[in-house]
């Protein structure tokens, strides 16, 4: 056989095999081909190559793994002072005036990540005397609510009051209230 022959040959076999990889596998296609092995008698007249369906473009390569973005730090985002909470933890009515008898909750929104962050409130009267101090220890990953609350039985005195909020022992908010006869 002449190179020219082989040459065709060659490339009708290789659009051959790729119009079967691109159809679904080599099983895709029938073997009807005569056996390049096998001698032939007489090499018939070269034929142009047929029009075989053009391989599809391979598929882009797979992205390779990001590092994962850098984890917000934990931080206090808002706080509400209110006489009652939902089930969400959320003050249902913010106010910073209160009754005697209320119980008065503090609702503080977090955000960011921190497998052990300590939130604690500290709430004072007047003359920076110590109501009540208390601090709840958080494993976030993302948005968080957290409750505080005080409460007297026998009511609260009439007076100016603030509660300051801290994470992980920093300062982070300062709220003022009032309790009215």
């Amino acid at each position: 056989m002449t190179r020219r022959i082989l040459r065709i040959r060659f490339r009708s076999l290789a659009l051959i095999l790729a119009a079967c990889l691109t159809l679904g596998g080599l099983g895709a296609c029938n073997n009807n081909e005569p056996s390049k092995s096998a001698p032939q008698a007489a090499a018939p007249k070269p034929q142009p190559p047929a029009q075989a369906a053009a391989p599809q473009a391979a598929a882009p390569p797979a992205a390779a793994p990001q590092a994962a973005a850098p984890q917000p730090a934990f931080r206090v985002t808002h706080v509400d002072l209110g006489n009652a909470i939902g089930p969400d933890k959320k003050v249902a009515a913010p106010s910073s005036t209160f009754r005697p008898n209320d119980t008065i909750y503090a609702s503080v929104l977090s955000e960011g990540v921190a497998p052990n962050a300590a939130l604690g409130v500290r709430w004072t009267y007047e003359d920076g005397q110590v109501v009540n101090e208390s601090t709840q220890s958080l494993a976030t990953t993302g948005p968080a609510v957290t409750e505080f609350h005080i409460a007297k039985p026998d009511g609260w005195p009439a007076g100016k009051y603030q509660v300051q909020v801290s994470a992980n022992g920093a300062p982070a908010e300062t709220l003022q209230f009032t309790v009215t006869d």
